[in-house]
């Protein structure tokens, strides 16, 4: 038996604290929380994390709405939101046009070792 399997076997692991669902757009409500929050997801460069991020802004101002914002379908815009959805760079520029932001690259730091 491995020292994993020893460990696991005499460790008896007790919550004690209840989980609560957090939910982002709650805490979207100021005018610069939206930008921060689309720029912080846009700097992960992570495919998922940028598509879940705009469904959050899309669902803080009610996807019907937004679609009517970005003037693309309201299936368009969940179907692209999925983290496995196929978010263009149509939709990216639309949602981010929608919330008052704009896009704009700058030099990436790059550290040196």
């Amino acid at each position: 038996m491995n020292c994993r399997g020893r460990l696991a076997s005499s460790v008896k692991l007790t919550m004690t604290k209840e989980l609560t669902a957090f939910d982002p757009a709650d805490h979207l409500k100021s005018g610069q929380s939206i930008p921060d929050y689309t720029s912080a997801a846009l700097e992960s460069n992570d495919s998922a994390y940028v598509a879940d991020a705009q469904g959050v802004v899309a669902h803080t101002r009610g996807t019907t709405e937004f679609a009517c914002r970005t003037r693309l379908s309201r299936k368009q815009l969940c179907r692209s939101f999925c983290t496995q959805g196929c978010l263009t760079l149509r939709t990216t520029l639309a949602v981010i046009q929608a919330v008052g932001s704009q896009f704009c690259a700058r030099r990436a730091e790059v550290s040196k070792a």
